[in-house]
C-alpha cells in the first residue's frame, strides 16, 4: 500500500490570520501581566527592578560599598538581563533611590536623583553615582543560599535568578503601581514595624482575621507627613475586598497672621498646588488669599506660605476649601492585585496576601535550611575521610608515592567514597601533616550539632515558624522606624460656595435695553446717567448685594440667573448677555431681579395675569434658561416686583388706559412657574390697544409712586384705599392727567 503523500514544507506555517492575531495578542498580553507591569509576592518586584537590584549585587555595589557610575548599572542591567530601552532602565532605578517616591529606598543615589517638586528632574546616568542600601540585603542576603531558582537570561549566555529570598514582605513595604493589559495594581506603601507585628500575629494565630491583622496595620503609610483622613471602617473594608481608596490631606500651621503648609501628599509638588491655588486668585474665586509664596529648602522640603488678606479669615474654613479644590487633599486607588505562587494575577485581600507571603517565605527557609543541611553533611563525608588519612598518614603516602593509581588502591584499602578520595588527593601533604586529630573531631562534633539542630528545625513546624518569627523581628529591630503618614479621623473637605468666598458689598445692577449688563458698587447710583453704547439705554436697574445672584427674563418668559459678583464693572459698557446665555432666537432680554433665595416676587404680564414665587424658582444652571411665566399671545414680561410680606402687603396694577387696582397680595396665589392668576381685568374689546403697564407690591405704611412722564404722583398707604378693589376687577381711573403711566415704583 502506497504511503499518502505529504504536502511540502515552504519553510513556513499557513494560519488563519484570526488565529495568529488572537494567539499574538494574548501571548504579548501575557508577556505584559507576568513580565513588565505587575510584581510578585515573594519579593514585591518587577522584573526591571529585580534585575537591577541583582546586577547591582554583581557589581559589588553593597552599602558599604564606594558607589559607580549610574550607567554602569544601566548597561550591565540592559547588556546581561533586562534588553529594553536605557532610559526606562534609568527611570526606574532612579525611582528607587528616591525618598520621596520610596518608603524604604533601596538603591542610595549620589548627584540629582530629582526633587518632590518634579521627581523626572534627575540628571543623566552619566552624571550620578548609586549603591545600594542597607535594607537591601533583605532582598540579596541568602541568595546564594540555593533559596531561588535560576533561569537563563534573553540569550541563554548567564543565569538569573527568577526571585530574589525576600525576608521582609517587600511588597506592602514600598508598594507598587502598574498597568498591564486589561488589568492594574496599586500596592500602597506601608510601615515596617506594622507589617512585621501582622505577620508575627499571623504566625500566632493562623485564624486571624483581616480585622485582627487591621489592629497591626493600621493603613498604608506614604513616605510624606501629611495625615490619612480615611475612616478606619473604610481602611478596614479596603483590605478585606483588596480595592477601595485612601485620602490623605495635607498638613500646616498658623504662624501670626500666616497659614504655613509643611506636608504635602504623597506624589504632590509644592509648585503644581501653588499653580492651582495662584489660578483661583487670578480668577478672583479666592478673595480671602493676598499673596502665597513657596520658601522650600534643603532644611524645609515643603513649606508652603500663605498670606491671608486679614485676620479675620478663618484659616479652617480657607483651607477646608483648599482642601476640596486643589491637591492639598488627595485620593489615592488602592487595587491589590498581584501575581501570586501560582504564577496566576489574582486581587488579594490583606490575610490572604500575608498567609500567602508567609507560606513563600517558609519554603524560602526550608531551601535555605536543606542547603546548609546539605554543605554540613558533606563537610563531615569529607571530614570523615580526611580523619582516615591523618590516621594512616604514612600508608596513605606510600600508596601515593608508589602506586600507579593511587586513586583505587586507597578508596579499597580504607573504604572511601570517591569524593573523600579525591578531597584526599587534593588536599597538599604539607597540610595534611599539620593537621591535628582534635581539630578534625572538634570541627565534627561543632557540624554534628549544626546537623542535628536543622535536621530538628526542618522536621518540625514550629521550630520552623519560631524561626521565621524571630527573623522578621530581627529585621524590624534593624530596619524599623516610626509611622510617618498620621492616622486622622476626619471629615471630607467641602468647597464654599463661589458666594462664600465673596466680600457681601451692596451694587446696583444695570441692564440696556439691548442686553448689556454691568454691576455698579453701592446703591446710591443713578443707572440713566450712566454712559450708554450708541443707539442703546437704560432698561432697568435693580438693587442687591454681591453675594447674591440676579436673574434675567426674556421676551419669551425664561428665566436666567448668574452670581452678581462675575458681573463686569459699570466704569464701562458692560459685556451682552448673549455672551453668557444661550436665548431662543429673536428673544430679548426685558427685566431682571435680584435678592435672596427665599426673598419673594409678583411676576406678571401685560395680559393682567401673574402669580408670587421664590426668587430661588427663577435661578438656574442651563445657559438656555428655564421656562418661568406663560404669556398670552401678544402679551410681554413686567419688571418683576419685590415683595415686603405676602400677609401684609398690597399690589397695584395699573394699564395703559389708567386704570388702576390695588388689592392683599394674600389673594395672589404663590406658584414654582406658569401663568398665574388675573391681577386686573381687560375688557375683550381693548385687549388688543390696552395693556398692563406695571406692577407693584406696597408694604403696609408705604406709599406708590406714579410715574408719567417727567411727573410722579406720590399715593399713600390710605391713598390707595380709593383703589381698593377685588382681585381680578376693573380698577378705578387715575386723576385727569395722571392716566398715561410709564411705571409704578414703592417708597
Amino acid at each position: 500500500m502506497n504511503d499518502p503523500v505529504r504536502p511540502a514544507f515552504h519553510g513556513f506555517e499557513q494560519i488563519p490570520l484570526r488565529e495568529y492575531a488572537e494567539r499574538a495578542y494574548l501571548d504579548y498580553s501575557m508577556y505584559v501581566v507576568l513580565d513588565r507591569a505587575l510584581p510578585f509576592i515573594g519579593d514585591g518586584l518587577k522584573p526591571v527592578q529585580r534585575r537591577i537590584i541583582y546586577a547591582m549585587s554583581e557589581l559589588g555595589l553593597n552599602a558599604a560599598s564606594k558607589p559607580k557610575k549610574s550607567a554602569r548599572t544601566v548597561g550591565d542591567v540592559i547588556g546581561k538581563f533586562h534588553p529594553h530601552g536605557d532610559s526606562a532602565c534609568y527611570e526606574a532605578l532612579v525611582l528607587m533611590a528616591q525618598p520621596f517616591s520610596y518608603r524604604y529606598p533601596l538603591i542610595e543615589g549620589q548627584g540629582n536623583f530629582g526633587s518632590p517638586d518634579d521627581p523626572k528632574s534627575f540628571a543623566a546616568m552619566r552624571y550620578t553615582e548609586s549603591k545600594l542600601t542597607p535594607i537591601a540585603e533583605v532582598l540579596l542576603g541568602e541568595l546564594a543560599h540555593g533559596t531561588v531558582d535560576w533561569a537563563p537570561n534573553f540569550d541563554g549566555t548567564l543565569e538569573e535568578p527568577t526571585w530574589l529570598p525576600a525576608r521582609l514582605p517587600h511588597l506592602l513595604l514600598n508598594g507598587t503601581t502598574g498597568i498591564a493589559v486589561g488589568m492594574a495594581t496599586d500596592v500602597p506603601p506601608h510601615n515596617l514595624n506594622e507589617v512585621v507585628s501582622a505577620c508575627v500575629r499571623l504566625l500566632d494565630d493562623p485564624d486571624a482575621t483581616v480585622a485582627d491583622l487591621c489592629e497591626h496595620i493600621r493603613g498604608p503609610d506614604y513616605p510624606t507627613e501629611a495625615e490619612i483622613i480615611t475612616p478606619a471602617a473604610d481602611l478596614r473594608a479596603m483590605y478585606e475586598s483588596g480595592h477601595g481608596s485612601v485620602r490623605a490631606r495635607a498638613t500646616f500651621v498658623k504662624e501670626g497672621q500666616n497659614i504655613v503648609v509643611t506636608a504635602l501628599p504623597y506624589q504632590v509638588s509644592p509648585g503644581k498646588v501653588i499653580e492651582q491655588i495662584a489660578a483661583q486668585m487670578r480668577a478672583k474665586k479666592l478673595p480671602w488669599l493676598e499673596d502665597i509664596r513657596d520658601e522650600s529648602d534643603h532644611a524645609n522640603p515643603v513649606r508652603v506660605v500663605l498670606i491671608p488678606r486679614s485676620n479675620r479669615i478663618d484659616a479652617g474654613q480657607l483651607m477646608g476649601h483648599l482642601f476640596a479644590t486643589t491637591d492639598l487633599e488627595k485620593s489615592y486607588r488602592v487595587n491589590l492585585n498581584i501575581i501570586g505562587r501560582d504564577g496566576r494575577p489574582q486581587v488579594k485581600d490583606l490575610r490572604t496576601l500575608l498567609q500567602e507571603w508567609l507560606s513563600f517565605r517558609a519554603d524560602t527557609v526550608t531551601r535555605r535550611l536543606q542547603h546548609r543541611l546539605d554543605k554540613v553533611e558533606r563537610r563531615l563525608h569529607l571530614l570523615e575521610g580526611l580523619l582516615v588519612a591523618f590516621l594512616n598518614l604514612d600508608e596513605v603516602i606510600r600508596i601515593i608515592r608508589t602506586e600507579d593509581e593511587p586513586r583505587a588502591v586507597l578508596q579499597a584499602r580504607f573504604a572511601l567514597s570517591d569524593e573523600q578520595v579525591d578531597y584526599i588527593l587534593e588536599t597538599r601533604l604539607r597540610q595534611l601533616a599539620r593537621l591535628e586529630e582534635m581539630k578534625i573531631r572538634g570541627e565534627q562534633d561543632e557540624l554534628d550539632r549544626e546537623r542535628d539542630q536543622l535536621i530538628a528545625t526542618l522536621g518540625s513546624r514550629a521550630k520552623l515558624r519560631k524561626l521565621i518569627k524571630d527573623e522578621l523581628l530581627a529585621d524590624a529591630k534593624k530596619f524599623g522606624d516610626a509611622r510617618r503618614s498620621p492616622l486622622v479621623a476626619r471629615g471630607a473637605a467641602q468647597a464654599l460656595a463661589e458666594t462664600d468666598l465673596v466680600a457681601s458689598e451692596p451694587v446696583t445692577v444695570v441692564l440696556s435695553q439691548k442686553g448689556w449688563v454691568r454691576a455698579a458698587k453701592g446703591h446710591d447710583v443713578d443707572a440713566s446717567t450712566l454712559s450708554y453704547r450708541e443707539g442703546d439705554a437704560l432698561l432697568a436697574s435693580v438693587r442687591g448685594r454681591s453675594t447674591h445672584q440676579v436673574a434675567f427674563l426674556d421676551s419669551t418668559g425664561r428665566a436666567y440667573s448668574t452670581l452678581t459678583h462675575g458681573l463686569p464693572s459699570a466704569r464701562g459698557n458692560g459685556d451682552p448677555l448673549t455672551g453668557r446665555f444661550s436665548p431662543a432666537p429673536g428673544a430679548t432680554f426685558v427685566a431682571m431681579a435680584t435678592g435672596e433665595a427665599d426673598a419673594r416676587f409678583v411676576l406678571a404680564s401685560s395680559a393682567g395675569y401673574g402669580f408670587v414665587t421664590r426668587f430661588e424658582n427663577l435661578i438656574g444652571r442651563q445657559k438656555a434658561g428655564k421656562a418661568m411665566i406663560s404669556l398670552p399671545e401678544g402679551a410681554r414680561v413686567l419688571q418683576p416686583a419685590p415683595v415686603a410680606s405676602v400677609e401684609g402687603d398690597r399690589i397695584v396694577a395699573a394699564t395703559s388706559a389708567g386704570h388702576l387696582l390695588a388689592f392683599p397680595l394674600s389673594e395672589l396665589p404663590e406658584l414654582d412657574r406658569g401663568k398665574g392668576n388675573k391681577i386686573i381685568e381687560i375688557p375683550k374689546a381693548k385687549r388688543g390697544t390696552e395693556r398692563v403697564v406695571s406692577v407693584a407690591a406696597v408694604p403696609e405704611g408705604g406709599s406708590l409712586l406714579v410715574h408719567s412722564g417727567a411727573r410722579t404722583m406720590t399715593l399713600s398707604w390710605r391713598d390707595l384705599e380709593a383703589w381698593l378693589g377685588a382681585r381680578g376687577s376693573r380698577g378705578g381711573l387715575l386723576p385727569r392727567g395722571w392716566q398715561k403711566v410709564d411705571a409704578l415704583s414703592v417708597e
